[in-house]
C-alpha cells in the first residue's frame, strides 16, 4: 500500500510527465532551423551504423493524386483550428492517423467539434515538429502495383523523433520499410521537396544536391548527383530526377512552396509580379524544364500559373512578406485542401483549381490569420500533412485526347494495372452538354495496354469521358478518381494534313537520352518516313512505317552524339523533331 505522503509524490510525478508530453507536442520549431538547432546540426547524429538496403526489386513511387488510404498529420495545439478542417475532410475520404501522446484531449476535441472519430487512429509516439511532409515515409510499390512500403530519408533537421516517426507507422501498418540513413545510401531528403508523378519521374531543387555534396552539415558521405540519382531509382524506381535551382527569398528550398504536380503533364506553378521575389528564378526555371524534358507522354509540360498573394500591405517575400502560397495543396483523393489567406485572394484561386481539376472537392483552409499564423512559419498545409497509398493499386495511366479531327475516331488508350489482374476496362462517353454517359468495352492490346475507338468526331461536337476498369480482384475504379463528377473534354475540330501531324507526333522522350528515343503517333494516315541526320547532314538511320498511330521507340546507336535530328515524312508533308543525345 501507498502512503499519502507516497500517492501525493506519485500525482506530481504524473502531473509533470503529462505537462512534459503537452509542452513537446505543443513547441513551436519553424519549418526550417531554430536558433537553438544551428547550433546541434554539426553535433547531432543523422547517420545510423546499422546498414538497411534497397529494395530488391524494381519499385514505383506513387503520384500526387492517387488514391491513398490513410493520411497521417502531428498534432499540436498551437494549430488545432487547421488541423481539425483538415481531419473533417480527411475522414470523409480516408483513414487518418494522427501522431499524438495526448490521445484523451485529441480526441475529446475532434469530438466536440463535430468529428466522427470511426477513421481515426493514434500513433502514441514521441514527435518534435507538426512538419509531418518533410519526415514522414513515402509510399512505394514493388512492380507497380505490389507490395505496398514506406522509403523513409535521413530528414535534415535535428529532430530525433520526428525521424522515426516513419517506422511507427509502419509498425503501426505491418509495413516494410526501407531507410536511407547508413553507408553510402545515407540520403538526406525532405518530402516538401520532392514531387512524383507515379511514372518514375520526380521533381526537386538543387537542395538535394547541396545536403549530400561535400562538407555537408549532416556528415553523410559526400555524394556526385549521379550517386544520389542512382539512390533514389533504387530506393523509389526515380529513372528520371529533375533538379531546379534553389529560389533566393524561400529559406526552405523545398519545391512544394511554389509548384504542383496536378497530372501526368500539368504543373501549377506560383506566379510572382514581373520581377518581384522569386518571380524570376521560378520563370527560369520552368523554362528550363520546358526546354529539357518532356511530361512522360512525351508532350511539353502544361504550365498553369497561379498568382502568388502578398501580405494585405503588398509585400512579397523580398521586401518582408511571408512565402505564401496556393501550390501547397495537398490532393486526397476526391478531395484538394488549398491553403488561404483572405477572400479578396483567394477566390479567383480556388477556381482556378476547381477550372484545372473539375468534380475535386476544393476546401480552402486559413493559414494566415492572427490566431494560427502557419505561413508564418514558412509552411501551409502540404507541409503539415502526408499520405500512405492503398494496398494493392487499381492504377490508371492515360494521357488525355485532347484534340480530334472531325470525321474521324476518337482512340481512347489507356495503361491498367492491378495485381490481381484486369477483367475489364470501359470508357464512358457523352456529347457535351448532354447528361448521359454511353459505354464502349475497351480491347485489351497486349500487356497492360488497353484501347477503344468511339466513332464519334464526325458529329463535330466535343465529347466528355472518363475510363472505368475492374480488377480481377472485384476493385473497381476510374480515372479521373471523381468521375462522373469530373471527365476529360476533347475537342473536336478540323485540321488540314499538316496541321495535324505537327499535333499528333509527339515531341521526343526522353530528351536528353542515352540509348533510345520515343514518339507518341496519333492517327498520322499514310506511310511514314523517319530518317535521322547528325548536325553535319549524314544520315544515320531511315525506315518506313505503314502504320501510324501508337508509340514508336528508335534504338541510337552508342557512337550518335550531340544534336540528332529525326526528320518524319509523309503526305503531311515533313516535321522536325530534335534530341540531344548523350
Amino acid at each position: 500500500m501507498y502512503s499519502l505522503k507516497q500517492k501525493f509524490t506519485l500525482l506530481l510525478f504524473l502531473l509533470f510527465a503529462v505537462q512534459l508530453t503537452i509542452a513537446q507536442e505543443d513547441q513551436l520549431l519553424p519549418k526550417g532551423l531554430s536558433e537553438n538547432e544551428r547550433s546541434l546540426v554539426s553535433q547531432f547524429q543523422f547517420k545510423s551504423s546499422s546498414s538497411t538496403a534497397a529494395p530488391s526489386g524494381p519499385v514505383r513511387t506513387a503520384a500526387e493524386w492517387e488514391e491513398v488510404e490513410y493520411l497521417v498529420i502531428r498534432w499540436t495545439s498551437n494549430y488545432q483550428n487547421i488541423l481539425r478542417q483538415i481531419v473533417e475532410v480527411g475522414v470523409t475520404e480516408c483513414k487518418v492517423i494522427i501522431v499524438t501522446q495526448n490521445q484523451s484531449s485529441v480526441s475529446n476535441y475532434l469530438s466536440s467539434n463535430g468529428i466522427d472519430l470511426t477513421n481515426v487512429s493514434f500513433l502514441n509516439a514521441a514527435s518534435n515538429s507538426i512538419w509531418i511532409r518533410d519526415y514522414a515515409g513515402n509510399t512505394i510499390y514493388s512492380n507497380d502495383v505490389g507490395q505496398r512500403a514506406l522509403v523513409d530519408w535521413i530528414y535534415n533537421r535535428p529532430r530525433p523523433d520526428d525521424d522515426v516517426v516513419p517506422a511507427g507507422h509502419a509498425s503501426m501498418l505491418s509495413l516494410p520499410i526501407y531507410i536511407t540513413d547508413s553507408g553510402t545510401n545515407d540520403l538526406v531528403n525532405t518530402g516538401g521537396n520532392f514531387m512524383s508523378d507515379g511514372l518514375g519521374n520526380a521533381f526537386a531543387s538543387e537542395l538535394i544536391l547541396e545536403e549530400n555534396e561535400p562538407g555537408n552539415p549532416y556528415n553523410v558521405s559526400a555524394k556526385t548527383e549521379a550517386q544520389i540519382d542512382n539512390i533514389m531509382f533504387n530506393y523509389m524506381g526515380i529513372d528520371n530526377y529533375i533538379k531546379m535551382p534553389t529560389l533566393p527569398y524561400d529559406g526552405i528550398h523545398h519545391i512544394d512552396m511554389h509548384m504542383k504536380l496536378l497530372d501526368e503533364e500539368t504543373l501549377l506553378v506560383s506566379k510572382y509580379p514581373n520581377g518581384v521575389a522569386d518571380g524570376p528564378q521560378i520563370e527560369a526555371n520552368i523554362q528550363y524544364v520546358l526546354n529539357n524534358f518532356q511530361s512522360p507522354f512525351g508532350t511539353p509540360y502544361k504550365v498553369e500559373w497561379i498568382d502568388a498573394p502578398p501580405s494585405t500591405s503588398g509585400l512579397y517575400p523580398d521586401n518582408g512578406g511571408y512565402y505564401r502560397t496556393f501550390s501547397n495543396s495537398l490532393i486526397l483523393n476526391k478531395s484538394i485542401l488549398v491553403p488561404t489567406y483572405r477572400p479578396s485572394v483567394d477566390g479567383p484561386a480556388l477556381a482556378k483549381y476547381q477550372e484545372l481539376m473539375p468534380g475535386y472537392n476544393v476546401v480552402g483552409i486559413d493559414v494566415d490569420n492572427s490566431g494560427e499564423n502557419l505561413i508564418a512559419s514558412s509552411g501551409a498545409i502540404h507541409c503539415i500533412t502526408h499520405t500512405i497509398g492503398v494496398a494493392e493499386p487499381l492504377w490508371i495511366v492515360h494521357q488525355p485526347v485532347n484534340l480530334v479531327n472531325a470525321g474521324t475516331n476518337i482512340t481512347i488508350d489507356a495503361m491498367v494495372k492491378h495485381v490481381s489482374g484486369i477483367s475489364s476496362a470501359k470508357v464512358f462517353w457523352r456529347e457535351e452538354g448532354t447528361t448521359t454517359f454511353n459505354e464502349t468495352t475497351m480491347s485489351l492490346v497486349s500487356g497492360d495496354n488497353w484501347t477503344a475507338n468511339l466513332p464519334l468526331a464526325a458529329s463535330a461536337t466535343n465529347i466528355d469521358y472518363y475510363i472505368s476498369a475492374q480488377a480481377v480482384s472485384g476493385k473497381v475504379l476510374t480515372r479521373p478518381l471523381v468521375a462522373p463528377s469530373g471527365f476529360w473534354t476533347t475537342e473536336v475540330n478540323t485540321l488540314s494534313v499538316e496541321e495535324w501531324a505537327e499535333n499528333n507526333i509527339s515531341l521526343p522522350y526522353p530528351n536528353p537520352t542515352r540509348n533510345n528515343v520515343s514518339f507518341n503517333l496519333n492517327h498520322i494516315k499514310g506511310d511514314i518516313n523517319i530518317t535521322i541526320f547528325n548536325t553535319l547532314g549524314q544520315r544515320l538511320y531511315n525506315n518506313t512505317l505503314h502504320s501510324g498511330n501508337g508509340v514508336i521507340n528508335l534504338e541510337l546507336n552508342d557512337d550518335w552524339q550531340g544534336m540528332l535530328h529525326i526528320i518524319f515524312e509523309g503526305d503531311f508533308g515533313t516535321i522536325n523533331r530534335k534530341i540531344i543525345k548523350i
